[in-house]
Parts: structure tokens; sequence; C-alpha cells
């Protein structure tokens, strides 16, 4: 027989394990001595510390699932229930306790944790559908729809939630897209639409320019060519593959026109300021024949001149007022001396004036003599009024007299 402090073997070869309920039958040795027997239950005994030691690491250092964890506890637990093993049955049982404990309390944790997640993932994808609901109103197309397209990106990522949950987040999430897809297609639908009808808009406008680029109605052409471009602008763009094309056709029309236009004006110019040179030349002329001094001979000479000056044509419009100015100042004062030549021998105004002259010295000579008068009677003060007056009169009799002097 021979003992152990967790078994004995009797002298039938039975083996014992000792435990807290009592001794425990572990099995029966025949092939040899009782401690032969001992050593080969400790050998099962430290196998199962091994392996539950092993299980116990695993836990704690892997993500071993809560199934499979439970099921290599319970594996070992039926071998330690067994007792085919020789040591401390009753320690195994506890450690395998506290790993089952540890495990369920994993399980708790993953539970919380798994929970947590998928709040975490419900709030995400809640945040996802309220910003694709919010851009399915957008007019930002481009934006909105790179932004839409990095949401499915964001969607796919997150763990997926309870079915019903999942399915109806989803659903608004992809109505949100299609809406905003929706949108868009009837815009752009609509924008080709329009652009078709700016090609056709600007097709018939740049027939129209091309027809009017041999056009020598310079006023008039131009005049229509800014209504033209008022029109293009009015049309909108047409498709970008058109517009250029379109474009380019419609300057060149106008191009040509105004090309021509501009030789045209750019010898024009050069003729009205030739014409401006000679009509100063004229002008100075002209002037030569102020003070008038022989109104025959000065009018003579003007008609000449003005007849030469018809003869020239156009000067730049900006020079005009003041050569022509100057003309009509000679031509003003060969006209007044004209006037004043026939009031110097017009009887009918001599015989007015002489007149005129005669009716003031009659009043001069009557208001001295009631002056006279009046003072002579001492009353001054009908005197001096009536010197003023007589001063008023014969101011007015000197200036006819010098006026029917000037007539001669």
């Amino acid at each position: 027989m021979s003992s152990d402090p967790w078994g004995r073997v009797d002298e039938a070869g039975t083996v014992y394990v000792r435990t807290a309920e009592g001794e425990q039958v572990v099995g029966s040795w025949q092939a040899g001595t009782p401690e032969e027997a001992l050593a080969y239950f400790k050998r099962k005994y430290e196998g199962l510390v091994v392996e539950i030691g092993l299980l116990e690491r695993r836990v704690k250092t892997t993500d071993l699932s809560t199934k499979d964890a439970l099921t290599a506890i319970g594996h070992l637990r039926e071998q330690v229930e067994a007792h085919h093993a020789v040591g401390d049955l009753d320690a195994l049982r506890q450690r395998l306790d506290a790993l089952t404990e540890r495990v369920e309390a994993r399980k708790e944790e993953r539970k919380a944790k798994k929970a947590r997640q998928s709040e975490a993932a419900r709030k995400a994808k809640e945040e996802l559908v309220a910003e694709a609901e919010e851009l399915a109103r957008s007019d930002q197309w481009r934006v909105a729809g790179d932004r839409l397209r990095a949401l499915v990106d964001t969607w796919k990522g997150l763990p997926r939630l309870d079915r019903t949950s999942d399915d109806e987040l989803w659903h608004r999430f992809s109505h949100a897209r299609s809406a905003f897809s929706k949108r868009r297609k009837a815009h752009f639908s609509a924008l080709d639409t329009q652009r078709e009808q700016a090609r056709q808009r600007k097709e018939r406008l740049v027939t129209e320019a091309q027809a009017l680029s041999g056009s020598t109605d310079w006023g008039g052409t131009a005049a229509r060519y800014r209504e033209l471009m008022r029109d293009w602008k009015a049309a909108g763009r047409a498709q970008r593959e058109h517009e250029e094309d379109l474009w380019q056709r419609f300057r060149a029309a106008q191009d040509v026109f105004f090309q021509a236009r501009g030789e045209v004006f750019a010898e024009r110019d050069a003729e009205q300021r030739e014409n401006l040179t000679r009509k100063e030349e004229l002008a100075t002329e002209a002037e030569k024949l102020l003070p008038v001094t022989d109104l025959k001979a000065a009018r003579a000479a003007f008609r000449s001149v003005n007849e030469r000056w018809d003869a020239i044509g156009h000067v730049p419009r900006d020079a005009r007022p003041r050569v022509e100015g100057r003309m009509r100042a000679v031509e003003q004062a060969i006209q007044d001396a004209e006037d004043t030549e026939w009031r110097r021998s017009n009887p009918e105004v001599r015989a007015r004036a002489a007149g005129l002259t005669g009716q003031l010295q009659d009043a001069v000579d009557k208001l001295r003599a009631d002056a006279d008068a009046a003072r002579a009677a001492g009353n001054t003060a009908k005197a001096e009024k009536l010197e003023k007056e007589l001063a008023g009169r014969q101011a007015l009799l000197d200036q006819a007299r010098k006026g029917l002097e000037e007539l001669g």
C-alpha cells in the first residue's frame, strides 16, 4: 500500500484521490508498484493543470468566443469530475469556476460593448440619414452628389443594427438619394433643353451676323451688331461642344464688318484732318477782312472764301465748332457793318432820328423854362424835381444827337 497527501493505493491496487467530499476512486492499477500508480495519476493531474492554465491564458489574452470558452471549460470540468487524476482536484474546480465567472463577465462586457456600438452605429446612421435628407433638397449638384457618395461609403463601414431598424434607416437613406438623383436628372434635362434652345437661337444670330458682315451702312449695321450682342448674352449658353464654335463664327462675322468700317473711317479721318487744315487757312484769310473798312470789298472777299469753304467738305466733329465759330464771327462782323451802313443811308431812319432829336430839344427847353420859373417863384422843391427830370431828358437828347451825327 502507498500513500500521498492527495491520494493512495490500497492492497488490491485501487487508486483513490482525496477531495473535500471524501475519497474518490481514481482507477485500478495492476501493472506495477503503487508508487508508479500514484506517479501516473499525478501526471494526469499535472496535464489538467497545464490545460486549465492554457485556457486561462487564452481567455485572458485572446478574443476567444464565449461559446468556445465554455465548451472548453465543460470539457475540462468533465475530466476533473471523472476523478481520473491524483492532485488537488478541488483547486482545479475552483479555478474552473473562477474561469467560468470570468467568461460570463466578459460575455456581459461584450454584450454591453456591442450594445454601445450598436447605439453608436444607430446614432451615426441616423445622422447620415438626416444629412442625406438635407442634401436631397440641395441644388449644389456636384458638391451634394459627391457628399452623398461619401455617405454611402461611410454607411458601409458601420456595423448592422437589428434588421428592422437597419432596414428602416436604409430605406430613408436610399429614398433621399433617389430623390436627389431624380431632381438632378430633371434639372440637367431642363438645362439640356435650355442649352439646345440657346444653340438654335445663337445659330440664327450667327447667320444674321454673317449676312451683315459685308454691309457698308456703317451706322445702322453697327447699331444692329450691338443689338445682336445683347441678344447673344440674353440667349444663355449652348452646349459646351457648340458654344465656342458659335462664338468664333459670330465674332468672325463682326470682325469682317468692323475691320472694313475701320479702314473706311481711317481714310475718312485722314481726309477730314486735311479738310480741317484747309478750312483753318480759309478762316485765317477771312479774319484778315476785319475790321471792315470797305464793306463792298469785304462782302465780295468773304463770299469767295465761303464758296471755297463749302467745297471742302467735313472736318473732324470735335474741331467743327471751333473752326466754324471763327467763320461765323467774321460773317457777323460783316453783317453788323451792313446794318450800320443801312441805318446811315436810310432816309426814313434819319428823319425819325431828327424828329426824335427835335422833340427831345423842345422837351428840354420847356423843362428848363419851368424849372427857372419855379425857382424864381420860390418853389424850390418843384424846381429841384423839374431839374432832375431835365437832366434825364438832356441825357436822352445828347444820345439822340450822337446817333444823328453818325447817320451823317
